[in-house]
């Protein structure tokens, strides 16, 4: 997720499942979040709140066939919440005028961010399990732009929404980029309420800070599955990765030495993928996608991972 969350949490104490997860769909992603072996999600954004009439539909038309596709194939998908501070459709919203109430969406995990007022957290919520998606990933959201936090941090809402409906899992957020081994002990605490984490996005230029941050996991004995973030970068345009390393650390020297090789952009993200998946870190998911090319992309990469 393009975010500058700095979703703090608190105290060492080693973190550990909650006992009560409700049996159901719900508990299928965290069933495969904790298996051994690879998995690749996706991270795609709702439409942008404002487009005209045609556009909108077009994008609407994309989201429908790409996230039905995806969940057809079993595909890990989040769908973000006002990302890097632009207004988007509400992913909950989307999802049910788009595919619908009877869809298959146990594969489905928006985020919510605390950016948004306290009742509103506790319905979306609410919502998320009756419409069937898989949890949520509550995160604290970019505090330099729009609207105050309801809470301090994400930790606070999951703890919120754990009391709210238990057993729904939730997930949490780290940034490796940050002091890896403190990520790792806020992830370790007892307080941090979640399920499953999600990480800020990394790359194979960025090894040494996930290693660390694994190897501090493991030493305090964390058990809670990590999905690690990795960017689809375009192109080295010098523009776009100086906006880009607004939201996240960039290695635009790098990833522009690797384009002017002649690698491809499906090259130089399943060369990401697969270094994180030797040092460990199986399981990612993919940002920058779009929805109407969603699918072939994937597969392209995963060609790529391959070579």
């Amino acid at each position: 997720m393009i975010s500058q969350s700095t979703d703090r949490e608190g105290g060492i104490q080693v973190h550990r499942r909650p006992e009560n997860v409700r049996p159901g769909p719900s508990t299928g992603i965290l069933a495969r979040l904790r298996a051994p072996g690879p998995l690749v999600g996706v991270e795609l954004r709702p439409p942008r709140l404002g487009l005209d009439a045609a556009r909108g539909i077009d994008v609407w038309i994309d989201m429908y066939h790409s996230v039905r596709r995806l969940a057809r194939n079993g595909t890990f998908v989040l769908l973000t919440d006002n990302a890097a501070g632009d207004p988007e459709e509400e992913s909950l919203a989307h999802l049910t005028a788009n595919l619908g109430a009877a869809a298959d969406l146990e594969t489905v995990v928006p985020f919510l961010t605390c950016k948004h007022p306290l009742e509103y957290c506790r319905l979306f919520a609410q919502r998320a399990v009756g419409l069937g998606v898989a949890g949520v990933a509550v995160v604290g959201g970019d505090p330099t732009v729009g609207p105050e936090r309801c809470v301090p941090h994400g930790s606070d809402l999951r703890a919120i929404l754990r009391r709210v409906q238990p057993g729904f899992p939730l997930g949490g957020w780290a940034n490796p980029h940050r002091d890896p081994v403190e990520q790792a002990r806020f992830v370790a605490a007892q307080d941090y309420n979640a399920d499953f984490v999600l990480t800020q996005i990394v790359s194979h230029h960025s090894l040494g800070q996930v290693k660390l941050f694994r190897t501090e996991l493991e030493r305090l004995g964390v058990d809670i599955p990590v999905v690690y973030g990795v960017f689809l970068y375009r192109s080295a345009n010098p523009r776009t990765l100086g906006y880009l390393n607004r939201y996240f650390p960039v290695p635009a020297r790098e990833i522009t030495a690797e384009f002017t090789a002649g690698m491809s952009a499906d090259d130089v993200c399943a060369r990401s993928i697969r270094r994180l998946r030797d040092a460990g870190a199986e399981k990612v998911y993919v940002s920058n996608l779009r929805g109407g090319e969603v699918v072939g992309r994937l597969g392209r990469i995963s060609i790529c991972q391959s070579i």
